[in-house]
């Protein structure tokens, strides 16, 4: 008895040391937390609105030490940098741009981003820069506009990096030599903060550090901290990936082959709503993307021929034009040379196959049917094959049976007896002419 005792003594002793220190290592948090937030691909309207999101979230809960965006991004359009930036220098919570899981990048766009946040760090093995300004409008600068847009662009990484207290000079050089750094090189240059593993070893990291922030200096204390995500909601991950060019690319084929069918059998209405929809949302798409409009009239271009070649017999010339416009203009569509905003090579040639594929298809049917023997009217029954119900004979006649019904007929020469084979060679009203067809 004194064993049991002694056991059940042991167990509550236990339990109670182990509630006792996860209450200890839950008032050493504080019952506080990190908000994440994961952006991994280019810089558009969505992306800032989903980070602006989250800087609101975290401002809004008491519970929330400091907001962290795990980023991993190609760059992006300036308005939507500056969004970004402008609510990092407003915001009353220190913002920690991590570049990271390793082989990420925060270039062009993200470069501006991360020397913007309060806290910038990168992964082993991600790299930061090449941030030179692109034209968005798919046409080449002339030298005054590239000298005018790449001045402001420095001008720009200058004074957000002055204010965080980071090189200055190499954030210059990003713009205007498309310099780019590794982790390290970021680090010794003093354009990130700190090198960290995983989160676990950033929020570690940063523990203790004081940062300005849009309500006055802050001492981090991260340590510990519980890690929460937020993570895009079901309409922003829609609008997410419309930003990307293959999507757009195929959602503008899909709106013209829509159309295609609704114009080729008004009436349908299904395939025109859907024609109108791929367009219109293909057209938020490309407002976000360099569109060369070269390109895109190439494309239209091409429609039009594949429309021409139902209605004028050119035998496929115009299919073949067609073919080699909607290639010319779908490689053209998209000027960039960032290779994320341009069109898959695969994403081309599999829409071009498929479109004059089915356009060869229409063609060679119509030619086909040119061609076909006439099943119908009077010269449908030339040719036909029968069998002699009766004897044919000049002066009156006789009875016939072809295709599947019984015909008058005269011979068109001689005495045809009644069971032998006969071919229809003319018709004169319901009378038919025939002649014996030997076996």
């Amino acid at each position: 008895m004194n064993v049991k005792r002694f056991v059940r003594a042991a167990f509550s002793l236990s339990f109670a040391l182990a509630g006792l220190f996860s209450l200890a290592a839950s008032s050493s948090a504080g019952g506080k937390s990190a908000l994440v937030i994961t952006v991994n691909g280019p810089i558009s309207p969505v992306s800032a609105e989903y980070i602006v999101k989250g800087i609101q979230a975290a401002e809004a809960d008491p519970a929330v030490e400091t907001l962290i965006i795990e980023m991993d991004t190609p760059g992006g359009l300036d308005t939507s940098m500056r969004q970004i930036i402008k609510e990092i220098q407003r915001s009353p919570k220190p913002v920690v741009v991590y570049v990271a899981p390793s082989g990420s990048r925060a270039a062009s766009a993200g470069a501006f981003i991360t020397m913007a946040a309060h806290v910038a760090a990168m992964a082993p093995g991600t790299n930061i820069g090449a941030a030179s300004p692109v034209n968005m409008g798919g046409e080449g600068m002339d030298k005054t506009m590239k000298r005018k847009v790449t001045n402001d662009a420095a001008a720009y990484i200058r004074s957000i990096a002055e204010q965080r207290g980071r090189n200055a000079d190499i954030g210059e050089e990003m713009v205007r030599a498309g310099a780019s750094l590794s982790e390290t090189e970021a680090v010794r240059e003093k354009v990130a903060d700190l090198v960290a593993e995983d989160l676990p070893s950033l929020l570690a990291a940063i523990n203790g550090r004081t940062v300005k922030t849009g309500a006055g200096d802050k001492t981090l204390a991260t340590a510990g901290l519980e890690i929460k995500r937020l993570e895009m909601n079901w309409r922003e991950r829609i609008f997410d990936a419309l930003a990307n060019p293959n999507v757009a690319y195929i959602l503008m084929m899909l709106g013209f082959y829509g159309l295609f069918f609704e114009l080729s059998n008004p009436g349908a209405v299904l395939p025109g709503i859907i024609g109108a929809i791929c367009l219109i949302l293909a057209f938020y798409s490309l407002q976000t993307l360099p569109v060369n409009y070269a390109g895109a009239l190439l494309i239209i271009l091409a429609i039009i021929l594949f429309l021409l070649e139902i209605w004028v017999p050119s035998y496929g010339t115009l299919t073949m034009g067609g073919v080699i416009a909607l290639v010319i203009g779908s490689l053209m569509l998209i000027d960039s040379p960032d290779e994320y905003m341009r069109i898959s090579l695969s994403v081309i040639i599999s829409m071009t196959l498929f479109t004059a594929a089915f356009f060869f298809f229409l063609v060679g049917s119509g030619v086909c049917a040119q061609y076909r023997r006439v099943t119908t009217g009077a010269e449908g029954m030339a040719g036909a094959i029968g069998e002699a119900q009766t004897d044919i004979v000049p002066e009156t006649g006789g009875e016939i049976f072809v295709s599947g019904e019984l015909w008058s007929a005269l011979p068109q020469s001689g005495h045809i007896t009644k069971g032998a084979r006969v071919e229809v060679t003319g018709q004169k009203g319901l009378t038919l002419t025939v002649r014996e067809k030997p076996e």
